[in-house]
């Protein structure tokens, strides 16, 4: 990067913390803290929700997603509106009504002290270790790319997330996730512009479509049933559906966001904004992907994107790797002649150019063979540096600067929500509700930024000790696949088996969540059914319990 993209970066982000902490830095009690005192608005619900989720991994797995596997992946976020509807028609009103800090808190009031309990362990186990890989997931890629320190860059983010966090609270969060958001949409919509400019000009739509619809990137929709497939329209609709609703109904993250509404008209006119802007927002993401693959179609692309392996590779003594670049580079330049035709007949050899792609990929693999026999701890995988390797080598000087502020904004931006979360469900569910002794006001105030820091320095140490995954994206979604259907369960049949009491539910959680981690680690199976399985395990067994070991005795 030139000293222009670093002063770019480095005013965005300044800007954004200062600017974050100076119109926040007024708090005087926890409901200011922790609920903002019920002053935001619905477009600032809208945005933060969406600037919550949308996490550094977001812009930087999703379009190595799409250049990989295509666009399968939108099906995951099929089932949000309708959670939407779900969670603005149930949950939003008794939240409200209750005027609680966390969604934990009314698990209490439905059954016990233990269910409550459960449900704020279970959120700060998968909640703690989310918190570590949005910091983990740019530090590590931009440590790489830029040859910084990756240590270095978790606690530079991490830091600037605790400072406005801390001072703040929650408003602190809204506030800067506005500005987090426009800082990104106005970088994503500079790389497509940027990327339509770099296309031959008698590359038409059509042409363009034509061709990705070849190379299997717009496989939009899969109407199979294969339960082993990550990401099928039924899985969206179903496993998607609940871990949205575990997501956005249970998780303090997401809930905190919008429990601070100014009233549930509020809450519900920003909660149907994230539902109708989302996907489009993802679809949008991964179409980038895919016009980045037919950039590199066009222009020559490394035989992997990760730095690391392209310097391995040049060290290495090792002749067989010289042959297989050789090829590599006969392999694209056969399919330049092809795409140049293509251009200018209209016509696409479709046979041909599969063909290719497949010895592409045989080479590549015969590398990356090569590469574990001889050094096992050399990261091959290389989706989640598609994007960032696009930006750093193709965009103009100061763009650059902004596209990595954009990354490191999304990185802010989760993890400021994410250790607001665990500072208000650690103080609220744990310490308060434990403490014996009655405290002012002011103490758990104090006590609010004390966990907010705490849960800052554990998110640091977790990004330090991380490792990368087959897809970061995958990573973060699997984790809380894991722990999303139990809580979910929980709270399904809090609203809608009002007979079922605290032993069934806290019991049936337990066991269901065990079950999971079983399912997990010994059946192949997509990911998203964890969370369907999760939360009908947890009722179906509550059910039964309730009806059998807890049953209460008729009276005489």
């Amino acid at each position: 990067m030139e000293i222009i993209d670093w002063a770019v970066l480095i005013t965005t982000l300044l800007i954004i913390v200062f600017y974050g902490s100076y119109k926040t830095r007024k708090n005087s009690n926890i409901k200011s803290f922790l609920k903002a005192n019920n002053s935001t608005g619905w477009f600032t619900i809208g945005l933060s929700v969406m600037a919550t989720q949308a996490s550094a991994i977001t812009f930087l797995s999703t379009p190595g997603q799409a250049y990989n596997d295509g666009m399968g992946f939108i099906q995951f976020y099929f089932g949000l509106p309708l959670a939407m509807i779900i969670i603005c028609m149930f949950f939003v009103p008794i939240y409200h009504k209750l005027k609680v800090y966390t969604a934990y808190e009314f698990l209490e009031k439905r059954f016990d002290k233990k269910t409550r309990i459960l449900g704020a362990i279970l959120f700060l186990i998968q909640r703690g270790l989310a918190a570590g890989i949005t910091i983990f997931a740019p530090s590590i890629i931009l440590s790489t790319l830029l040859n910084i320190d990756i240590k270095i860059l978790n606690l530079i983010i991490g830091f600037l997330v605790i400072i406005y966090t801390i001072t703040g609270g929650t408003k602190a969060v809204n506030v800067t996730q506005k500005q987090q958001m426009f800082v990104i949409f106005l970088g994503l919509f500079f790389v497509f512009f940027l990327l339509i400019g770099s296309y031959p000009e008698n590359f038409t739509v059509d042409k363009f479509l034509n061709y990705s619809r070849v190379s299997n990137k717009l496989n939009i929709l899969d109407f199979s049933f294969d339960y082993e497939s990550r990401y099928t329209f039924w899985s969206g609709i179903t496993g998607g559906l609940f871990l949205a609703l575990s997501y956005f109904g249970t998780d303090q993250s997401q809930v905190q966001r919008y429990i601070s509404g100014k009233s549930i008209k509020e809450i519900r006119q920003g909660l149907i904004f994230n539902g109708i802007f989302k996907i489009p927002m993802q679809f949008f993401i991964l179409l980038l992907g895919v016009m980045v693959f037919i950039f590199y179609e066009f222009n020559s692309a490394p035989v992997n994107f990760n730095p690391q392996v392209v310097n391995y590779i040049k060290a290495s003594d090792n002749k067989n790797y010289d042959i297989f670049l050789d090829e590599f580079s006969i392999i694209q330049d056969k399919k330049k002649d092809v795409l140049d035709n293509y251009i200018l007949s209209s016509i696409l050899e479709k046979n041909k150019i599969i063909k290719i792609q497949n010895e592409e990929k045989k080479i590549k693999n015969k590398i990356y063979r090569e590469i574990e026999n001889e050094n096992p701890n050399i990261e091959i995988l290389d989706k989640d540096y598609v994007f960032l390797h696009y930006i750093l080598n193709n965009l103009p000087k100061g763009i650059i600067g902004l596209l990595i502020a954009v990354i490191i904004c999304a990185a802010m931006s989760s993890t400021a929500s994410e250790i607001n979360a665990l500072a208000a469900t650690t103080t609220i569910d744990l310490y308060k509700r434990n403490h014996k002794k009655i405290k002012s006001e002011y103490h758990y105030l104090i006590a609010s930024k004390f966990f907010t820091l705490i849960w800052g320095l554990i998110a640091i140490s977790f990004a330090s000790f991380g490792t990368l995954f087959e897809n970061l994206i995958q990573l973060v979604n699997i984790i809380g696949s894991i722990f999303y259907g139990t809580v979910l369960g929980i709270f399904l049949v809090a609203f809608f088996f009002k007979k079922i009491g605290g032993n069934s539910i806290f019991y049936a959680a337990c066991i269901s969540q065990a079950v999971i981690f079983l399912i997990y680690f010994n059946v192949d199976i997509g990911y998203l059914w964890l969370n369907f399985i999760g939360a009908i395990n947890t009722i179906i067994l509550s059910i039964l319990f309730h009806q059998t070991l807890f049953r209460k005795p008729i009276n005489q």
